[in-house]
């Protein structure tokens, strides 16, 4: 029997829009704008991916990664083997293009999670392949009927995130997180970076309106190494608790990132400074970051994001799973990565819950803190609302 080939790839562009502004030190943005991308097998079976726009962290536009996925990943998919074996012709189709990279990577792994009738933890897990001559149809009932059921042993129906706090006055912040833990987080991640002056005084206002809350600083790359070393010094001295300090400084000064290290208390994680795994290996060898936040935008999907894990996992590092502004699709992808992989502690998907609504037929969902895993094969969505 004929093994099944990819024989198409489509994309369209989504817009969703957000019930309230995200702004951190590097942007401000009101809608997350994203191109998602299916796969097509020959037997007629769908893989679904996205490729979020993020111009001030991996300079991948909308555009950009729709000539990508139009142009030369479509051509080295179409006719491909519609399993794993592809997965490295994405990433040798075209230099950089990161985010175009992730969705054809996720659509693929999506493609064969669907195929094996599993969700996409469970793929995931084994780096199941495709079982030839099952049809996607019958294996999804098998998948809802023996696995898929919230609840059955062994198979996760949800996961935990932070959720982040955008840049505002003391004031502002200090009511976003009120209203947050009043939602049922638990771990509050807090922008600053853009006024290094009043940052302290930020993170005092968290503090004392939700006592209770794990705290997790996030500088995207806004801090200087002196200024830095002042912030966290002064809020150590407050016996400010914090679980970590997320890229206080510039992405490609290790030197400045461990110096920041060196001269304050808190762990340091590295964020934009670790893309691939050249960068991983940068920072570990300049001692500049205790963990690393790996997000599949960055790095080009979840194939090198396994191998980022595996990595900073052997050599001793914290690890965490982020995400850009992008939807439900990426974040699924993203929280079954987390599942499979078993990392503990709550992780950094919160993308998705400011979004007014899911685009997608199918998917996961948000409920407060809680990730809901849907109760289906591959990631579990079938289309895009009109």
């Amino acid at each position: 029997m004929t093994s099944p080939r990819i024989v198409a790839v489509r994309t369209q562009r989504v817009r969703v829009p957000l019930h309230t502004p995200f702004v951190t030190a590097l942007r401000r943005t009101e809608f997350a704008e994203t191109v998602v991308v299916t796969v097509e097998d020959s037997d007629g079976c769908v893989g679904w991916g996205e490729a979020p726009q993020v111009w001030r962290v991996t300079g991948d536009s909308l555009a950009g990664s729709s000539a990508a996925l139009k142009g030369p990943i479509s051509d080295v998919l179409v006719g491909a083997a519609a399993d794993l074996t592809s997965a490295g012709l994405i990433q040798g189709s075209v230099v950089g293009n990161r985010s175009a990279k992730m969705a054809a990577d996720i659509a693929l792994h999506d493609l064969v999670a669907r195929r094996a009738g599993v969700s996409m933890t469970e793929h995931l897990e084994s780096h199941a392949s495709h079982r030839s001559g099952t049809s996607c149809t019958s294996r999804a009932m098998q998948h809802q009927r023996s696995a898929g059921i919230p609840g059955e042993p062994g198979i996760p129906t949800h996961l935990t995130t932070d959720m982040t706090l955008s840049v505002g006055t003391p004031d502002e912040l200090a009511e976003a997180a009120a209203a947050r833990a009043l939602d049922g987080f638990t771990t509050l991640k807090i922008k600053v970076g853009t006024d290094a002056a009043g940052d302290a005084e930020r993170v005092l206002a968290v503090r004392e309106a939700a006592p209770g809350c794990v705290l997790r600083l996030d500088a995207n790359t806004g801090w200087r190494a002196d200024e830095a070393v002042a912030v966290l010094t002064a809020l150590a001295d407050k016996d400010v608790e914090l679980e970590f300090v997320e890229q206080p400084v510039a992405r490609r000064d290790l030197e400045a990132m461990a110096y920041v290290r060196r001269h304050q208390p808190y762990k340091i994680l590295a964020d934009e400074s670790v893309f691939d795994l050249e960068d991983l290996v940068d920072v570990i060898r300049a001692g500049a970051a205790d963990a690393v936040n790996i997000k599949l935008a960055k790095c080009g999907g979840l194939t090198p994001a396994i191998e980022l894990l595996e990595i900073a996992k052997r050599h001793g590092l914290g690890r965490l799973v982020g995400c850009m502004m992008e939807s439900h699709l990426g974040i699924g992808a993203a929280a079954s990565l987390v599942a499979a992989a078993g990392i503990p502690g709550e992780q950094d998907l919160d993308a998705g819950w400011w979004a007014k609504t899911s685009p997608y037929i199918g998917g996961i969902g948000y409920d407060g803190p809680r990730i809901l895993f849907p109760a289906a094969p591959g990631l579990g969505i079938e289309g895009v609302h009109a």
